[in-house]
């Protein structure tokens, strides 16, 4: 039974009570979500020792650190590192992504190692396995389907899957035409699969079979836009637009069988369209939960771009958008490093905060307050205890720590306070 089915039958799970704690708010709010399709909880029914994340209407926003071995690195301790790095510094749920070494093996070390949801994309694994005389476009489906079935029974909590980049859509992309045509790795290989074999996307064709491996393990479905915006100048066109309507369609799908599902969205969307984006995902996808891949609202910044999707993350937080995917400083330059995943997810999290506070969730502003009274008077103690990244914060002993000493006993602070009769700090 999934959680979905399980709240249609008014039956409150473990996993439910655990997120509703967390939120502070009632179990029944978590419970309601569920039934209309505006919450997921993405917790396999293999897996009993997973930490629930709540994902949704009403709910904090929360934060993906992706992380996997590239084609030609497959140093699976490099990854386990960046996965410690990625929980240290708050991630929500983790995706492995990885496309190099022993592939089953990796996932099920990652699985193994990390308390929170874990997210794929399969076709990942389906092309980097696929080499035939065919090249990489020699997957044949029964083959995809095979490897859907085994992470699912790993016990990986959510999939990605491309299902409503259709032939149609394709066609129109061309049509109109677009400056950076895919820059989604598993949506272009996809793409390049339906043209070679001139056969409409299998994961449109047969997501009648992606629902029942859903279903049976309670899979949450995160169905991407493969056709999402590489740059500003591609935002919201006509593929993009009917892409998303398809995925409404799949969305209506998934919640007749009893899946949960969340839609997960752009890319690079202009700041001016980053809120009509997340109106458009809410009314054509009936309220369903919105994971976004940053967005980046500006093309000029790579080496900057956790940065630039902060920005854009914030905005699309605020306006509603429930889940953010982080960006590293190496999006667009490099493969990541240990430390771009830590920065990614630490930007990724003040982006989801300030989002929340534009949303008005339970709990942001009075995360502010706590801050702003560990100031006056000085307590370093109790800053570093509600700092979103304490370890941004000097130790004990070090400079501005104790006391301040910035102004050498010239402190505008203290002669304020002493006017007005107020303790101030201790200069």
């Amino acid at each position: 039974m999934t959680q979905l089915e399980a709240a249609r039958q008014g039956i409150v799970t473990k996993e439910m009570q655990q997120v509703a704690e967390k939120e502070r708010v009632a179990v029944e709010v978590i419970q309601q979500g569920l039934v209309e399709g505006t919450i997921v909880i993405p917790f396999n029914s293999q897996k009993t020792d997973k930490d629930p994340q709540g994902i949704g209407k009403g709910l904090s926003t929360k934060v993906s650190a992706s992380i996997g071995t590239g084609k030609n690195s497959s140093a699976m301790e490099n990854e386990l590192e960046k996965l410690k790095v990625a929980l240290s510094a708050g991630a929500h749920t983790i995706m492995d992504l990885s496309l190099g070494g022993n592939l089953d093996l990796i996932r099920r070390r990652i699985l193994a190692n990390c308390p929170v949801p874990i997210g794929t994309l399969p076709v990942y694994q389906a092309f980097a396995e696929s080499f035939t005389d065919k090249g990489v476009l020699g997957i044949d489906i029964e083959s995809m389907f095979q490897i859907i079935e085994k992470q699912a029974k790993d016990g990986v909590d959510f999939m990605g899957f491309h299902s409503a980049m259709t032939l149609e859509t394709l066609d129109r992309m061309t049509k109109q035409g677009r400056v950076n045509d895919l820059v989604s790795w598993g949506g272009a290989l996809l793409a390049g699969w339906m043209i070679y074999h001139e056969r409409e996307n299998p994961l449109y064709t047969y997501y009648d079979r992606i629902l029942e491996i859903a279903e049976k393990y309670d899979i949450t479905l995160s169905l991407a836009d493969g056709l999402r915006p590489g740059c500003l100048a591609d935002s919201l066109d006509r593929a993009q637009m009917q892409e998303l309507i398809i995925l409404g369609e799949l969305v209506d799908r998934a919640r007749a069988a009893g899946v949960q599902i969340m839609i997960k969205g752009p890319g690079h969307v202009h700041p001016n369209q980053i809120n009509a984006t997340i109106i458009m995902e809410k009314q054509l996808c009936q309220g369903a939960p919105y994971f976004v891949f940053g967005p980046l609202a500006t093309d000029v910044v790579p080496g900057h771009d956790h940065i630039t999707s902060a920005i854009g993350g914030a905005l699309a937080a605020g306006a509603g958008a429930d889940f953010l995917c982080y960006v590293t400083p190496a999006e667009h330059v490099r493969f990541p490093t240990i430390e771009d995943v830590r920065e990614g997810v630490i930007a990724a999290r003040i982006a989801a905060h300030v989002g929340d506070l534009m949303k008005g969730i339970e709990g942001a502003k009075e995360w502010d307050l706590e801050m702003s009274k560990a100031r006056l008077p000085w307590n370093t103690t109790k800053q570093k205890e509600v700092a979103l990244d304490p370890d941004a914060l000097p130790e004990e002993g070090e400079q501005i720590v104790t006391k301040c000493n910035l102004c050498s006993g010239k402190c505008a602070i203290r002669t304020l306070a002493n006017h007005l009769g107020r303790d101030a700090w201790i200069c």
